[in-house]
C-alpha cells in the first residue's frame, strides 16, 4: 500500500454553516508515546488527529454495519479522530473519513454517532467526492482565468505601490469566483440532502433507529438558529439545519425501526469512550463537575481515574485505574491505562505486565503492540529487546502509519546491533512524517547493508525510488 501518498482534495462536512478544508497525506503521523488516546500531528500540514485503541474500535464497530449496505470496504476504511470541540465529520476520499471528538463528547448515544457516519458513508457510496471534484472543474474554467488576472493586478500594485491597483485586483478575484462559488455549493447542498437520505436508508436496511439523526440535526438547527437569521441558504455548503431536521424526521418517523435503541452493551462502551475523551481532553475541574465524586458510575470513575493520571497524582492513578480492573479485568483498555500511565511515569519495567495484559486480550491492535513495544525498549534489558522487536513488528503491519512505532523499532535494532535494519526503520517513520529526502537517505544506507534480494532491501529501494507528487 505504501509508499503511495493520496492528497485530499475534497472535503463534506457534517456541521451546517461551516466547511473545512483539509490538505494532508495519508498516513502522515507524528507522536511521542502510542497509548490511550495519543494526541499526534499531521506533519504535512499541521493538522492534528488523536489516536487511541479504543475509541477507534468503538467507531470501526458502528461503522462496519453501515460500510457494509454501503458496499464500502470497511477494512480498508480509515477513521481519524479530530481532537476538536466542534460537532463535525466530513469524508476526504474514499479511504479516509474524519470525526470530532466533539462529536462523540456530545452525543448522548450510540445512535447520534452512528447517524453521522451513515451520512459520511452515503457521501462515498454516492460518488460525492468525484462529483464536486467535477463540478468544480466544469465551474471554474471562466473564474480561473479571472482569478489569474485578479492575482497578477493585485501583485502588480503591490510591487509598485499602488494600493488601487491592488484593490481592483482582488475584486477582480471575488467577482470572477461568485458565479462559480455558487454552482459549487448548489452542488454541495444536493449532495448533503441526499446523503440524509441515503443514511436514513442504511440505517434502516441495518435495523437501526434514525432517532439519533434527527436528534443531532435538532441539536444543530438549535446552535445556528440565531447566527442562520438573514444568511443566504444560497451561499451555504449545507441546507439549513431547519430543513433538514423537517426532511429526516418525516423519513425516520416512517421507518419501522424508529424506537429502536442500542444494546446495553454498546452504549456502556460508547459511555466509557465519552469518559475517556472527557478525562484527556478536559481540565481536572471540568472533568470532576461532569463526573462528580458522588457519580459512582464505571464511566465516572474512568474519567477521574485518567484526570488524576494526568495531573501527575501517579499512585492515587494507578490505585484508580486498578479498582476499573478489578471490576472488568477483561477490560483490556483499563490494562492500558495502567501501563501508559506507568510508561510515562518513569516505570517502564513496572508497565510490562499490565501491557502484555491489554496485548492479550486485544492482540490484532497495532497500537497496543506499538505500546508494549515501547515500555520493552524502555527498559533496555537485552531480553526484552527480541520480544520488542517482535510486537513493534506486527503492530506496524497492522498500523504502518505510527512514527514513534518506527522510532521505537530503529532504537530495538540498534539495541541488538542490527544497524541496516536500524536505518530502515528510521527511513520508514521518516517516510511516514513525509520527510522523503530524510527517508532516503536513510534508505540508502539501509540498503547498501541489506543482502540483495531481502524483503528489507527492496522496501529500501521503493523509498529510495518515491517521487512525491507535485503540489497543485
Amino acid at each position: 500500500m505504501r509508499p503511495r501518498r493520496v492528497p485530499i482534495s475534497a472535503n463534506i462536512g457534517w456541521k451546517a454553516l461551516r466547511r473545512r478544508r483539509v490538505q494532508l497525506t495519508r498516513g502522515a503521523i507524528a507522536a511521542t508515546t502510542v497509548a490511550a488516546l495519543v494526541f499526534t500531528s499531521q506533519a504535512a500540514a499541521g493538522v492534528p488527529i488523536v489516536r487511541d485503541a479504543e475509541t477507534e474500535a468503538l467507531i470501526q464497530a458502528y461503522a462496519a454495519p453501515i460500510f457494509k449496505v454501503a458496499g464500502l470496504d470497511g477494512q480498508s476504511m480509515q477513521i481519524f479522530l479530530v481532537p476538536d470541540r466542534g460537532f463535525n465529520a466530513f469524508v476526504a476520499d474514499p479511504s479516509r473519513m474524519f470525526i470530532n471528538t466533539g462529536t462523540i463528547l456530545t452525543s448522548e448515544t450510540p445512535d447520534e454517532v452512528i447517524g453521522v457516519l451513515a451520512h459520511e458513508a452515503a457521501h462515498l457510496a454516492q460518488g460525492d467526492l468525484a462529483g464536486i471534484r467535477q463540478t468544480i472543474a466544469n465551474s471554474t474554467t471562466a473564474a480561473l482565468i479571472g482569478a489569474l488576472v485578479g492575482v497578477g493586478a493585485a501583485l502588480a500594485g503591490s510591487a509598485t505601490g499602488l494600493e488601487g491597483i491592488g484593490q481592483a485586483g482582488t475584486g477582480i478575484m471575488a467577482g470572477s469566483m461568485h458565479a462559480a462559488q455558487r454552482n459549487v455549493l448548489a452542488y454541495a447542498r444536493a449532495q448533503e440532502a441526499s446523503a440524509d437520505r441515503t443514511a436514513v436508508a442504511f440505517l434502516d436496511a441495518t435495523g437501526q433507529s434514525g432517532a439519533g439523526m434527527v436528534a443531532v440535526l435538532r441539536r444543530l438547527a438549535d446552535e445556528v438558529m440565531f447566527s442562520s437569521r438573514g444568511v443566504d441558504p444560497y451561499v451555504q455548503s449545507h441546507p439549513l439545519p431547519a430543513d433538514r431536521v423537517a426532511t429526516v424526521e418525516a423519513l425516520v418517523r416512517n421507518s419501522p425501526h424508529v424506537n429502536k435503541t442500542s444494546s446495553p452493551e454498546l452504549q456502556r462502551r460508547h459511555d466509557l469512550v465519552r469518559a475517556k475523551l472527557a478525562g484527556f481532553t478536559m481540565t481536572p475541574q471540568q472533568v470532576g463537575r461532569r463526573y462528580p465524586q458522588s457519580d459512582a458510575s464505571l464511566p465516572a470513575r474512568y474519567a477521574r481515574a485518567i484526570a488524576a493520571y494526568r495531573a501527575g497524582a501517579l499512585n492515587p492513578a494507578i490505585a484508580r485505574i486498578d479498582e476499573l480492573i478489578q471490576i472488568q479485568p477483561d477490560n483490556p483498555f483499563f490494562w492500558e491505562l495502567k501501563g501508559q500511565a506507568l510508561l510515562e511515569g518513569g516505570r517502564p519495567a513496572d508497565a510490562l505486565v499490565p501491557l502484555r495484559q491489554a496485548v492479550s486480550l486485544a492482540p490484532r491492535s497495532g497500537l497496543l503492540r506499538i505500546l508494549y513495544g515501547q515500555a520493552l525498549v524502555a527498559t533496555e534489558q537485552q531480553d526484552n529487546i527480541k520480544v520488542a522487536i517482535k510486537n513493534l513488528t506486527v503492530g506496524l503491519q497492522t498500523d504502518p502509519d505510527v512514527p514513534v512505532g518506527w522510532r521505537t523499532l530503529a532504537r530495538a535494532h540498534a539495541l541488538a546491533g542490527d544497524v541496516p535494519r536500524a536505518e530502515l526503520a528510521t527511513a520508514e517513520g521518516l517516510f511516514v512524517l513525509g520527510n522523503f529526502r530524510e527517508a532516503q537517505i536513510h534508505a540508502t544506507r539501509a540498503q547498501e547493508r541489506l543482502k540483495t534480494g531481502s524483503p528489507g532491501w527492496v522496501r529500501a529501494g521503493d523509498i529510495i525510488a518515491y517521487t512525491p507528487p507535485r503540489s497543485r
